[in-house]
């Protein structure tokens, strides 16, 4: 995959750069944590309380806290745009494989598709509330640790009727960010082995230039430069139509390469 160019200062934005890079995250922090524990956590007891479908209540409750956590940095940020190929835009019942370049990329998908599964960090699931949405929204944790084991079963138990009624599950494959020039890193198979046995088909998508807005190893955002964070889908493949999924890793990562 060809290295996306380091983004230009925006003219007349230098003597703000330094302030507007601490304020911008600052501002985005303060309404994912605060934001969560004040209006969001409330909501969330109404919805255990009063919804039917308690899991795509919850699924909805965090595409819609992402979704505006995004839109405060779009309108936060001088020189930031977002696009999203419509093509990304309209996958439904698919498991969904992405490059992974920064820490916003989860959250970025998660604002993107309003019923969705993913893979999380086994740690997550201990915050108070917080951790009790990813179960409630059926999430799986990444490692089967102690107290967790029922969660991750009932998870990919449920998987195939799920996607079957037009949710999606995103995977980064590669497991881990990758930094600039470090080119596309090992396979996991565990999201194509989830592919081959629900018979959803493998949605590839590309994401750019996160790691322009959130730079590996910083705190601050990096603002004030011309930047344009895209998802692109690449293509969508029959994980049948591969012998092993060997042969479907293959092919998706010459997608996700080509560009």
């Amino acid at each position: 995959m060809t290295a996306d160019r380091s983004p230009q200062p925006l003219r007349g934005f230098a003597p703000l750069k330094p302030a507007l890079d601490l304020l911008i995250p600052l501002v985005a922090w303060t309404y994912f944590t605060l934001g969560w524990v004040f209006f969001f956590a409330p909501v969330y007891l109404g919805l255990v309380l009063t919804a039917g479908d308690k899991e795509t209540a919850c699924q909805r409750l965090l595409h819609r806290f992402f979704r505006i956590f995004f839109k405060l940095l779009a309108a936060g940020t001088p020189g930031l745009r977002i696009q999203v190929d419509p093509g990304a835009r309209g996958i439904r019942s698919s498991v969904v494989v992405s490059n992974h370049i920064s820490y916003l990329d989860p959250i970025l998908l998660i604002a993107l598709f309003p019923r969705h599964k993913t893979i999380v960090k086994s740690s997550l699931f201990r915050i108070p509330i917080f951790g009790r949405v990813l179960r409630r929204a059926g999430y799986l944790p990444a490692a089967p640790e102690t107290g967790l084991e029922g969660v991750m079963i009932d998870g990919i138990s449920n998987l195939k009727p799920f996607l079957e009624g037009g949710g999606n599950i995103f995977v980064f494959p590669e497991g881990t960010r990758r930094r600039r020039g470090e080119g596309i890193g090992p396979f996991n198979p565990g999201a194509f082995k989830i592919a081959r046995r629900t018979g959803a088909p493998a949605a590839v998508l590309r994401v750019r230039n996160t790691q322009h807005l959130f730079p590996p190893g910083r705190f601050r955002f990096n603002t004030c430069v011309a930047n344009t964070i895209r998802i692109e889908r690449v293509g969508t493949l029959d994980p049948g139509g591969y012998g092993s999924v060997s042969e479907l890793m293959a092919e998706v990562r010459a997608l996700m390469a080509e560009g």
